[in-house]
Order: structure tokens, then sequence, then C-alpha cells
């Protein structure tokens, strides 16, 4: 496959439990097997402050966490992982494959929480300036289903233990994304079996790297 012209941000979103650690592994393998050099990094979290940032959010807290105090919180994590990790990577002409990014603001700070879309927005515009994505990857499925998935893994953090109403919101507000930036969302249907999600994505990629290339 030909070299890319320059960096390319692919991110995956998705609420608890859709399946994105499993699509990330799916990612990294095929970009590999296509000799395109790539780095997998996660917000909140990416680098080692931002990571300490991660924990301070997704920790249960004894005092009670304003709405505000969240948002700015994945805001600061993320400007240290653009500065330090994403934008460097690409720099070097790298795939970054990113465990959500900014619509996961919007979906849980914008629809889970109901914040100021127009906040989200601003910051958005503070930190990352003409960054987006090139592509997303919007795994979804039903909110229960998804529920149960993320249930099997162990303890529940903050954010995971909130209500399934809120979960419900987030899957909206990410659906809205999609159909506002369709050039950019890539809806995948999670609920089917894997072999045919990783059809999907490998049909993504190959669409996205080739618009790069």
């Amino acid at each position: 496959m030909s070299k890319l012209k320059s960096g390319l941000f692919i991110t995956v979103e998705g609420s608890e439990g859709v399946g994105k650690s499993t699509c990330i592994a799916f990612i990294k393998n095929w970009l590999q097997t296509n000799g395109l050099p790539n780095i997998a990094t996660r917000e909140p979290g990416g680098t080692p402050f931002a990571e300490a940032i991660r924990n301070l959010l997704l920790t249960p807290q004894q005092e009670p966490v304003a709405d505000i105090t969240e948002l700015l919180l994945m805001f600061a994590a993320r400007a240290q992982h653009i500065e330090q990790v994403i934008k460097p990577a690409m720099a070097e002409q790298k795939v970054v494959v990113c465990d959500r990014f900014t619509d996961a603001t919007y979906a849980y700070q914008g629809g889970g929480r109901g914040g100021d879309v127009l906040q989200i927005s601003q910051l958005e515009q503070l930190v990352q300036g003409s960054l987006r994505p090139h592509a997303t990857l919007l795994l979804d499925m039903s909110v229960a289903d998804a529920l149960q998935r993320a249930a099997k893994r162990g303890a529940l953090d903050r954010i995971e233990s909130q209500t399934i109403d809120f979960f419900e919101r987030v899957r909206q507000a990410y659906l809205e994304r999609a159909r506002q930036y369709p050039e950019q969302f890539y809806l995948i249907d999670a609920s089917q079996p894997l072999e045919q999600v990783q059809q999907q994505v490998e049909q993504v990629l190959a669409k996205v790297v080739k618009q790069h290339a």
C-alpha cells in the first residue's frame, strides 16, 4: 500500500461495552499488515499527565464533581494529549488511532450530562484549533445489550456507573453527531457477529487510507 501523504487521525467512538478495544486492536493489526506506521492512544489519557487526570475523572469521589469541572478536566487532558502525542505522531506521517476524542465529550458531557454544547464547542476551538479527526468509527448497539457486556468487565468506574437513561442520552448524542457530520462518521453496527463488524471496519479503513495516500 502506498505511503500516506500526511498524518492520519482516526477515532473510535461508542458507549460502554460496544467493543472499542477489540476494534482498535483489529485496526492496529490491519495498519501494520499494510505497512502503515501507527500509534494507538486513548482519551482521557495518552500521556502520564493526562492519565493522572483520567484517574481523577474516573475514580469515584467523596464530593460531588461539578459538571463544568468534569468538562474542563476532559479538555485539560486533551490539550496535553494533542501537544505531546497526537501532533508529533501526525508530523511523522503516522496513523493515530484514538479510543475516543471530542465527540465523546459532546456525547457524555453534552448528551449524558445535559451540558452546554456551545461551551464544549468553544473549548474545542480553544484546545484543538483546526484539528479534527479525518474519520470516526462509531460503534453502535442497544444500550441495554452494551451495558450487559460492560458489566462483565468487573467494577464500574465513576462514569460507567451512571443510569441507563444517561447512556441512552449518550447514544442519541453520538447518533446526532453522525447525522451532523456524515463526511467524518462511519456508523458500525456493533451488535453484529465480530467477523462482520471487522469486515465493515476493514472497508472503512481501506477507503480512508486510499483518500489520504
